[in-house]
């Protein structure tokens, strides 16, 4: 089961020695900056970054009927992690 925000809270505000209302607002504050940067790409530096890619049109096939269906272009985000953060969680291939 992933973290609750107060338990990310909690956890950041012991390691940093802030109050949780700092941590709270610190929180708060980076992920509005995400949301308002990630239109040009938001770097998390170890982590990864946030991207909006452009999806193209394309057909897709109701799975229902078979019938073939146009499937409209739009926008989409994606998280992209680093080199670091993957060989971290997964492990290095040898």
């Amino acid at each position: 089961m992933p973290m609750t925000k107060s338990q990310i809270v909690d956890h950041m505000a012991k390691k940093t020695g802030l109050t949780k209302k700092q941590t709270t607002q610190f929180l708060e504050e980076f992920v509005a900056l995400a949301y308002k940067e990630a239109k040009k790409e938001f770097l998390i530096p170890g982590l990864g970054k946030v991207v909006l890619v452009k999806r193209k049109a394309r057909k897709g096939r109701n799975p229902q009927t078979g019938e073939t269906i146009k499937i409209p272009a739009k926008k989409v985000l994606k998280f992209r992690f680093v080199k670091a953060a993957k060989d971290a969680i997964l492990g290095t291939k040898k």
